[in-house]
């Protein structure tokens, strides 16, 4: 995506109006995202302030985890399996079992992994009604939602991230 784009909410190619009000958003969001880890070494990507703390590595890993998770819950309009939760955890719930095991990997295996899961999702709108945007399930604490605020949420999860993501960045310099 160019950046000459970057700052306008606007008609995408391929999707409908509403749902290329939604893409532009989270291309925004996206953008910004991969501007702050982009060069970053396996040693920053695993750095942790403390023991309890998350890695940016781990944050990345989130990221993909929570887009898959809607994925499942508002187009394939399901309860998660044992399968699913293996499948996106530890990346989902973070923790200790993510301590321990989303470590390692370079930025170039978090930048495909978040480019895989969004294709997917991009893919996927193009299939959908803007009517689907609206439908409406219960959500937190049984309370309405529609798809429309769901994705808003994946954006929304993802720039409180990237607000981490700049705090452990500042914190690693510090550091040094």
């Amino acid at each position: 995506m160019g950046n000459q784009s970057l700052f306008l909410i606007d008609q995408k190619e391929g999707l409908s109006l509403e749902f290329s009000k939604l893409l532009s958003m989270l291309d925004y969001t996206r953008v910004t995202t991969l501007a702050e880890v982009k060069d970053l070494s396996v040693e920053q990507l695993d750095y942790l302030i403390n023991e309890k703390a998350n890695s940016i590595g781990m944050l990345l890993a989130h990221l993909v985890s929570v887009e898959k998770a809607y994925q499942i819950d508002t187009f394939e309009k399901r309860e998660f399996t044992e399968e699913d939760f293996q499948k996106l955890n530890p990346g989902l719930e973070l923790g200790n079992a993510a301590r321990e095991q989303i470590k390692g990997n370079t930025i170039e295996f978090y930048l495909e992994q978040l480019a895989q899961t969004r294709k997917k999702t991009i893919d996927t709108f193009r299939k959908l009604p803007d009517s689907w945007l609206f439908e409406q399930t219960a959500f937190w604490g049984g309370n309405p939602a529609n798809n429309y605020f769901k994705w808003f949420h994946v954006m929304e999860d993802e720039l409180n991230h990237r607000g981490q993501i700049r705090v452990i960045k500042k914190m690693m310099d510090m550091q040094q």
